[in-house]
């Protein structure tokens, strides 16, 4: 648990990090107000004594008062923040349809020890579907690391969690990566390195990975701004920007005084027609959404942002952009998702997990089938083609024990509860 123990503090003993009194010594402020008090140098102080059993306040980094509107911030936290509605869904999707499939070893030894494939770390994770959707969710966003925290008698990782990437810090040093959580150094390498660095576009001159939303940023800008405006169309009860004219002079506050009648009665009664009186004059100086085209614009940005992260549009009820193609039913839908976009990145994912966590020459895989699964005539056509078959000893391909196996019909047969039963 030592990287888990660096928080917002000074390092052990009586070392402080900057021993500048805050009042006196510290540089006037540039960007906030006069009389800024920079706070206590040499740590976080939570006053008061929580109950034991709440966890403690959450910190949340954010730019300071006075911070320029047009200077970014750093990566602070979970880049899933920024994330558009229809991004997050799309992420979410390919995450989901990952952690559903089972893993399995190939080539495996009898006597090798793998129980995470059951939970990788059950002080922090129920089970594998949590920790897989976890690890496919940061991969999808750029880059994933895994820390083992244990480990077998025959070194290969026996426990392990996903870290956030934001708190790993990765630099290049003579052409390797070296990785750090706050001060402490991680050892890397395949396969007995503490951290597992899969990268989902990967160079040898930059340390980090990159995702498809980097490259595509720009078009979730778009789709957040168009959003942002048709929902500030709707909270302002659906009337665009606009002026009144009145045909005589007005003083101030008259003028303020008839703007906020006229904005209180839209807002009130939307949908309800406009009656003025007096010579008033109403000119519009914004478009409103339909005029603007806005579902249509949103909907192409909404497509290609699906595009990026491998999603068929037509999976989240999107129109294709004009394209003609269609499927015959849903199996064909799931299947082409699958081979085009998800299969790649599954194996890129289990791939790495293999050299880092098995000997060579054995793989972790997942079963495809828990999401690509034929339909039922289509399985039985295929039992019954693989039971045929037979070798020189007449032994099928497939028996029926092992087609009951595969198609989980032996569980019926399986008492509910094993052993005696006392009435």
């Amino acid at each position: 648990m030592g990287v888990f123990t660096r928080a917002i503090r000074p390092r052990s003993g009586d070392e402080i990090p900057n021993g500048n009194d805050p009042l006196t010594d510290a540089a006037p402020g540039t960007v906030g107000p006069p009389a800024v008090n920079p706070g206590d140098p040499n740590g976080l102080v939570l006053e008061g004594n929580p109950p034991p059993s709440l966890p403690p306040p959450r910190i949340v980094p954010s730019a300071w008062s006075g911070w320029p509107a047009d200077w970014a911030t750093p990566s602070w936290g979970s880049v899933t923040s920024r994330l558009t509605d229809i991004a997050w869904t799309c992420v979410d999707l390919n995450a989901n349809v990952f952690s559903m499939m089972e893993p399995y070893l190939v080539g495996a030894a009898e006597t090798l020890d793998a129980r995470w494939l059951e939970n990788p770390d059950p002080d922090l994770y129920t089970s594998w579907e949590e920790f897989a959707k976890t690890l496919f969710w940061d991969y999808q966003l750029g880059e994933a690391f895994v820390l083992c925290t244990a480990r077998y008698a025959t070194g290969f990782p026996a426990r392990f969690h996903v870290v956030p990437p934001w708190a790993v810090n990765v630099e290049m040093d003579n052409g390797r990566r070296r990785y750090t959580i706050g001060s402490i150094p991680i050892s890397s390498g395949l396969p007995f390195g503490d951290i597992l660095h899969i990268r989902y576009k990967s160079t040898v001159d930059d340390a980090h990975g990159h995702g498809p939303l980097e490259a595509g940023w720009t078009k979730l800008v778009a789709a957040e701004t168009l959003a942002r405006y048709a929902t500030t169309v709707a909270a302002n009860g659906l009337i665009p920007s606009s002026i009144l004219e009145a045909p005589d002079e007005m003083s101030p506050e008259q003028a303020a005084t008839l703007r906020d009648d006229w904005v209180l009665q839209r807002s009130a009664n939307p949908g309800y027609p406009a009656v003025l009186s007096g010579g008033l004059k109403w000119t519009p100086t914004q478009l409103n959404p339909s005029e603007m085209n806005i579902k249509d614009q949103l909907e192409y940005f909404q497509s290609q942002i699906c595009t990026m992260l491998g999603v068929d549009p037509y999976l989240l009820a999107l129109p294709r952009g004009g394209d003609s193609m269609t499927y015959a039913n849903a199996s064909q839908l799931f299947d082409a998702h699958w081979r085009l976009q998800l299969q790649p990145r599954v194996k890129t994912v289990t791939k790495a997990l293999s050299g880092w966590l098995l000997p060579r020459g054995t793989l972790v895989e997942v079963n495809k089938d828990a999401y690509v699964q034929p339909a039922p005539l289509e399985r039985a056509q295929i039992a019954q083609i693989l039971n045929s078959i037979r070798d020189d000893n007449g032994t099928p391909v497939l028996t029926v024990d092992q087609i009951k196996e595969v198609e989980r019909l032996n569980l019926a047969t399986q008492p509910l509860v094993s052993g005696p039963v006392t009435p």
